[in-house]
């Protein structure tokens, strides 16, 4: 059956999907590396392995992307400028929050962007991995929101609102950046630059919902260094019912 997609289909959404196949396929060595140090600090080695499974559904997702690529003829990309530029971001300051938080923000536009991919063409194949992708994707929003409101739980409310704020000014550019490495294929899904906004601060909005410590009962206490600087263990969040 092969790629099963036209060559007008190919002409909207190639460029694109070359630049996200590529962001999908990390190594998630870096990643690896903060989750470690950061599940020392907090005493909670299953952190790794979550993180661990993390990466590896992400890189399963460019590996589907990149055998369709394959299949369609198209090249695939060894660099990107919107990619390069995601990672200097989360590179900056090695921080856990600071490599979730860009995570949260870009994984909202994919659940955009994956659907407006999914409309743009008629291959069953694209279509069944755009549809496994916005599966996953809504898993990993979660995970992280959930990781960021434990960040967030012993912050005063004063300063976790001043770091929405501040979240807010760069959702604002990664949504503008987005859209211009991208516009050629979500248009071809139907969305024209009001519309992916409109669409993505909903759905960031969701998200920064779910980052409240509010939303959830914690299983343990905060985070407590004892004068030894031995680090007590803190559970993740459950959900309120």
């Amino acid at each position: 059956m092969g790629a099963a997609v036209t060559d007008e289909e190919l002409s909207a959404i190639s460029d694109s999907l070359r630049a996200w196949q590529l962001g999908e396929s990390s190594d998630g060595s870096h990643l690896m590396e903060a989750a470690r140090h950061y599940a020392v600090s907090i005493g909670d080695p299953e952190f790794v392995a979550a993180v661990r499974l993390f990466i590896v559904e992400e890189q399963r997702h460019g590996a589907n992307l990149g055998r369709f690529l394959d299949l369609a003829g198209v090249p695939r990309a060894r660099s990107n400028w919107g990619d390069s530029l995601f990672r200097t971001i989360r590179y900056a300051i090695p921080r856990m929050e600071t490599w979730v938080t860009p995570v949260v923000m870009v994984e909202t536009h994919a659940l955009i962007y994956y659907n407006a991919l999914r409309r743009a063409t008629r291959s069953p194949v694209l279509r069944a991995i755009c549809g496994q992708i916005l599966a996953d994707e809504v898993t990993h929003i979660r995970f992280q929101c959930e990781r960021i409101a434990i960040l967030h739980r012993t912050r005063p409310a004063w300063l976790r609102l001043l770091t929405i704020n501040f979240q807010k000014l760069i959702f604002a550019g990664v949504t503008l950046a987005i859209w211009a490495g991208h516009r050629k294929a979500l248009r071809a899904g139907g969305y024209d630059l009001a519309r992916f906004w409109r669409t993505g601060w909903r759905k960031m909005n969701r998200a920064w919902r779910a980052m409240s410590p509010e939303r959830y009962r914690f299983a343990g206490p905060p985070l407590v260094r004892r004068p030894d600087c031995t680090v007590l263990p803190m559970k993740a969040p459950q959900p309120r019912r």
